[in-house]
């Protein structure tokens, strides 16, 4: 059982700099949880304390109820699995992985039944003699998990253990992280920037900024219901698109007008505007890629809301494809099929669906729902 609980964690350097601030969060026993946001956000310092190879400037650290703040770091029982694999090069793969518990003087017998048992799991039975030169990028990852899970830790920490690799080897080494998850069946801290490992790989994501919490939610939950601008446009690829109006509320109803055109609130949102003072106030409209319609203009369908543009990228992606234009200085993005005819510089029409976009508060960026 490992269940983490951070209390107001702050990370306090010399000459005031904060690089977290104020996170608190509870990890139960067995869950994989995400840390994802932009470089310098915090998620790996935050990974550290955990580890105890941070000191924790205020705040406080539970491990199954046990304050580990003085605990030093080899006696928490956490693996931690780092970008760069940390192997030493003079030892084999079988030696990398028996080391920590050679110094803790495990019986010759055990150690070689573990390491193999490990080696197993991992796949890398027929490499357990060559050294961390002879290996590839993949290899050297798996033999740093090995290195991990052979100790039997109670937590594992993973700090942007794919980052190295090509994008094939990351695809296959995430399948091969989620089937270890599910085997060994205990906690998993992953740090990434990388939103796609995040969305693939978590049961709940930590979205960070700026040293500071903006949402803990489910892969899908933080899709469909962000909780202000950043987390809407970090989340996605491409990102949600990003366009600014004006609320109107009148008698016929509640819009938004922006420069081109006028789009009505016709759900429950509708009623927040109206009663909170939003009449005549600048909102930002968000929209999913996969939510913008287009038509070439020899298509005779017609939108509620139909504006015009001039493709400047086209985006091929095998099943589908991604076309961008810009519409009041803002680049927009369309996921449309592969077999669409338009193409880079054609003149399109393009349209929204407005039940599907989100709406934010201009000034503090807070969705509102």
């Amino acid at each position: 059982m490992a269940e983490i609980t951070l209390n107001h964690v702050y990370k306090k350097y010399e000459g005031g700099v904060t690089a977290v601030q104020d996170f608190t969060l509870e990890i139960p026993d067995k869950e994989f949880v995400i840390f994802v946001g932009p470089s310098g956000c915090g998620k790996s310092t935050t990974l550290r304390m955990i580890a105890g190879l941070e000191s924790i400037s205020e705040g406080e650290l539970l491990i199954d109820g046990e304050r580990m703040n003085e605990v030093e770091s080899c006696n928490r029982n956490i693996a931690m699995v780092f970008q760069s694999y940390a192997l030493y090069p003079h030892m084999t793969v079988f030696e990398n992985i028996a080391y920590s518990m050679k110094l803790k003087k495990v019986p010759k017998k055990e150690i070689k039944e573990r390491v193999h048992e490990v080696a197993q799991i991992l796949k890398i039975e027929e490499i357990l003699d060559r050294k961390p030169g002879q290996l590839s990028g993949g290899q050297k990852q798996r033999v740093a998990m090995g290195r991990a899970i052979v100790r039997h830790p109670k937590v594992f920490l993973m700090d942007e253990p794919l980052s190295n690799l090509d994008a094939k080897l990351r695809t296959q080494m995430r399948i091969e992280i989620m089937r270890l998850y599910k085997e060994l069946q205990t906690t998993f801290i992953y740090v990434t920037h990388d939103q796609t490992e995040a969305m693939t790989l978590g049961t709940r994501i930590v979205v960070m900024k700026d040293g500071i919490i903006q949402q803990v939610d489910t892969p899908q939950r933080l899709y469909d219901f962000p909780a202000n601008r950043f987390v809407a446009g970090f989340i996605g690829s491409p990102q949600m698109n990003f366009i600014s109006g004006i609320c109107r509320v009148k008698k016929t109803g509640v819009f938004l007008e922006t420069a081109d055109c006028e789009v009505q609130i016709t759900d429950g949102r509708k009623e927040r505007l109206r009663n909170e003072g939003y009449d005549g106030k600048q909102v930002t409209m968000g929209v999913r890629p996969e939510h913008v319609k287009v038509w070439s203009p020899e298509e005779s369908e017609v939108s509620d809301l139909v504006l015009q543009s001039q493709v400047s990228v086209y985006e091929m992606l095998g099943a589908e494809a991604y076309l961008y234009f810009t519409y009041e200085g803002q680049q927009v993005s369309a996921r449309v099929k592969a077999d669409t005819k338009i193409r880079k510089e054609d003149k399109v029409f393009f349209g929204f669906d407005t039940k599907d976009m989100i709406l934010f508060d201009f000034e503090t960026e807070e969705a509102i729902y």
